[in-house]
């Protein structure tokens, strides 16, 4: 019998296979019509059974350690909680786990403004005008008038030749040491910088170095090496005030080892911009340093509006540069026009008067000096609205908190990892939204917790 040749054996298996009744887990699968899918399916299936029990293993071993995480976490009182408000951002709002109103002292609202009117009304005229967003980063298609017109805006207040919008000053902090520095630098950092210095520095193939915190005598150690080494640039980058801490960098002598050593100084100033200094120019108003600052990063998302979006503002070169090497702004959407609406209208706000810096200043005389007078250690600058009340341990820290909370005061507290273990504090935050009997009622709070909990006579 002679043998069916190769091509016609495979008619004949496709005329038998079209025969048989389809699979019904191919059917499932909306493929009942496809020939010779059975097989092909039990193969799949027996691939797929070990992997998938093999995944699943893996997944709940992985989830089980994160469970163990959040147990410590929870044991050694370094959980957090997010409270839930459920008003706009003010002086007073509504939380959901307390019974009424509450003052709020723990907000990055220094001047007020999260909630003025003049700005909600700017971010409607903006979105009428402008659309809700622009679902494009810069470079492409997500650059309107009002962004220029903001950066315009941000450097004429600073005093800077250009400015560069981010997404976040987090997002400004990441981009900038990639971008501008190689092997042959060194950054030089505080070593209580914000996380977002950290990360960013962790992003550039710079030199790293870390000087002791506020200490210029290590800098210039540090700084005297790196000349020794033949660094081709040497840039120091500090907080101008330390939001855990509320003290601010001594700039003076910062400036004075940078002109020496020929080096540049950055200066993330997101806790000083729009309420430090007579204008509200930040520390660089007030230690005197303006004009010798190099680069300033800073944010729209404190006491600017509170909303959200960041800047680097500086020189044209750098700023040039970071629009084309800034890996945060080529890949992340532009900034809402409603948010570029509001800013620019704080920028027109601040150039007016200063009526809200020195608000927010009489209220942080009035709270340090009567805290110190009942005993609290506090921490930081005297002219800083971050005041931390020193408390140690965290679960002290937390119990405070929540006290407060009930007295209707509502404060944080702040522990290990966001502060070396064996500082937990409650950081409070002054706005010039609050008046002088609602700051009163937060002291009158600390104090009666303070004594119940022990910690002031």
């Amino acid at each position: 019998r002679a043998k069916t040749p190769p091509r016609r054996q495979g008619f004949a298996a496709l005329r038998r296979r079209r025969a048989q009744p389809p699979d019904p887990r191919a059917a499932m699968l909306g493929a009942a019509k496809l020939p010779a899918a059975s097989g092909m399916l039990r193969m799949a299936a027996a691939v797929r059974r070990p992997v998938a029990l093999r995944a699943v293993s893996t997944t709940s071993s992985f989830y089980a350690h994160l469970e163990r995480e959040i147990a410590d976490m929870r044991e050694a009182g370094t959980y957090k909680v997010e409270r839930v408000i459920t008003s706009p951002q003010a002086a007073e709002v509504t939380v959901q786990s307390a019974k009424g109103p509450v003052l709020n002292f723990c907000a990055n609202n220094y001047l007020g403004l999260s909630n003025h009117p003049a700005l909600v009304e700017a971010a409607q005229k903006a979105i009428a005008t402008h659309g809700y967003g622009l679902s494009s980063v810069r470079f492409i298609c997500g650059t309107q008038d009002i962004h220029k017109d903001l950066e315009q805006a941000i450097s004429e207040f600073h005093g800077t030749e250009d400015t560069i919008l981010f997404p976040s000053c987090f997002d400004a902090n990441a981009a900038l040491f990639e971008a501008v520095l190689g092997p042959e630098d060194a950054v030089i950092s505080d070593a209580l910088n914000h996380a977002s210095i950290i990360d960013g520095v962790r992003l550039s193939k710079a030199q790293r170095h870390r000087y002791n915190h506020l200490d210029v005598g290590h800098l210039e150690e540090i700084l005297k090496l790196c000349v020794e080494e033949g660094t081709r640039h040497r840039l120091i980058v500090t907080d101008g005030v330390f939001s855990m801490d509320g003290d601010i960098a001594p700039l003076q002598g910062i400036c004075d080892l940078a002109e020496q050593y020929g080096a540049q100084v950055l200066v993330d100033d997101c806790h000083a911009t729009g309420l430090l200094g007579r204008t509200g120019r930040g520390t660089l108003e007030l230690c005197g340093v303006e004009g010798r600052i190099d680069i300033i990063n800073s944010t729209l998302g404190k006491a600017l509006g509170g909303a959200t979006g960041g800047y680097t503002t500086g020189p044209k070169v750098l700023i040039d540069l970071l629009r084309n090497k800034a890996r945060p702004y080529l890949f992340s959407n532009t900034l809402a026009p409603a948010v570029c609406g509001a800013s620019l209208e704080v920028f027109k706000m601040l150039s007016a008067n200063s009526d809200l810096v020195e608000k927010l200043q009489a209220n942080v005389r009035e709270f340090r000096t009567a805290m110190k007078a009942a005993g609290f250690k506090l921490s930081g600058h005297e002219n800083s609205p971050i005041v931390p009340v020193m408390l140690k341990e965290a679960r002290l820290a937390a119990e405070f908190a929540d006290e407060m909370l009930s007295r209707g005061i509502y404060v944080i507290g702040f522990s290990y990892p966001v502060v070396p273990k064996g500082t937990a504090r409650i950081r409070a935050q002054m706005s010039a939204a609050h008046d002088s009997a609602q700051v009163q009622r937060c002291i009158d709070a600390f104090i009666e917790v303070g004594r119940a909990k022990g910690v002031i006579a």
